[in-house]
């Protein structure tokens, strides 16, 4: 990647994130008090359904990487647009800031895990119904909104996060259709556009697998990008009149070597009590009286390769958007937001594999937080 994807990049809340999507298309369809943010309205004019599909992982620094291998998928890249991911840039956060339409301190869904206020870690990707998903993310969804305005609306995603917590955090207020791999979002997606005006949702996970799995670049994701790239053409070709398809995407990655890798342990000291987040936007929460202990050892230990900062300095940079008090607790005393091709690992605390991926996302570098915003009409 050119230097300039490890510069960093605030979020654009709103005026060009991953908030503003969905509203804007909302607008575009008609639902009152709507606003169209990201000027959706001239391109899709004529517009009466839209199809909204998050390929997980392809930030737009992944598109050139991709090039060779999806075809269909540059074509629509030429002449694009790009977004920002909300902070953390991962999964997450990410899905819940599109299906809410609000920053992360708004919707309160902070890292890939968090500190509960009993003091257990929730992991949002293994969340089920503890806690309430209602109450932990307690805006509605644009989905919820949309169906309440009369639109037909439709999620198109795999059986296994039917019901989840993070399902229903981020997209309650859909028709669900069950579709376990590519080819089956496609036509899920498809079938319900050719049904009549509406909203259709659709999520394709095996990009950002891939990546954390072999690396960006590997075969297995050269692979995945090729499976990309005929899902878009499947979709793209047989979209009906009317319609319009949206791709966006949740982050980006980078590849990080094992010479990159912190672990917690060598630099937190004896005050942290609790460990979250991931290894590229770390959390650590510390006992009374430790803060600018472990601030210090932290900032002495990572130098260049992280800011660290305390919660309320993150807030207060803005990194979160506007924080609802009752959620400020979920992030760590302490914020470890890495940069170069840094991660802190933390095996005492988290599974082991955490710390043993290839690519990895979260911070706040454009690599991780630019995605694209491609249309086909």
């Amino acid at each position: 990647m050119p230097d300039e994807a490890f510069r960093e990049v605030a979020p654009a809340y709103g005026s060009g994130s991953l908030a503003d999507l969905m509203p804007s298309v909302c607008a575009v369809l008609g639902v009152p008090g709507a606003v169209d943010v990201l000027g959706l309205a001239e391109t899709l004019d004529g517009v009466d359904r839209v199809g909204v599909l998050l390929v997980d992982g392809l930030g737009a620094y992944q598109l050139p990487t991709a090039a060779p291998f999806a075809p269909v998928l540059t074509d629509l890249a030429a002449g694009s647009r790009t977004l920002t991911a909300g902070f953390p840039s991962t999964t997450p956060v990410s899905l819940v800031t599109v299906g809410t339409g609000v920053p992360p301190g708004v919707h309160g869904v902070l890292g890939f895990t968090v500190r509960r206020p009993d003091g257990r870690v929730l992991n949002h990707i293994a969340w089920g119904d503890d806690p309430d998903p209602y109450l932990w993310q307690p805006m509605p969804t644009t989905l919820e909104t949309a169906a309440a305005a009369g639109v037909p609306v439709t999620v198109v995603s795999r059986g296994l996060y039917r019901g989840t917590g993070l399902s229903v955090a981020a997209n309650r207020g859909g028709r669900y259709h069950v579709a376990d791999d590519g080819p089956a979002v496609a036509d899920g997606m498809l079938a319900a556009l050719r049904a009549g005006p509406g909203l259709v949702y659709g999520y394709h996970p095996d990009l950002d697998k891939a990546g954390h799995e072999d690396g960006v670049c590997s075969p297995l994701w050269q692979d995945a990008a090729r499976g990309v790239d005929l899902l878009l053409d499947r979709i793209v070709h047989g979209l009906p009149a009317g319609a319009a398809l949206l791709v966006i995407a949740d982050h980006g990655q980078l590849n990080v070597p094992i010479e990159g890798r912190y672990d917690v342990a060598a630099l937190s000291g004896d005050g942290v009590i609790g460990v979250a987040g991931e290894p590229r936007a770390r959390y650590l929460y510390v006992a009374d009286g430790a803060l600018d202990d472990v601030l210090a050892n932290c900032r002495a230990v990572l130098g260049a390769d992280a800011h660290v900062v305390s919660r309320d300095e993150a807030i207060a940079e803005g990194w979160y958007g506007p924080m609802a008090p009752a959620h400020a607790g979920r992030i760590g005393d302490v914020v470890i937001i890495c940069r170069n091709r840094a991660v802190v690992v933390a095996p005492a605390w988290e599974p082991e594999r955490a710390g043993q991926l290839v690519a990895y996302h979260g911070s706040v570098t454009a690599a991780e937080m630019t995605v694209p915003l491609l249309i086909a009409r």
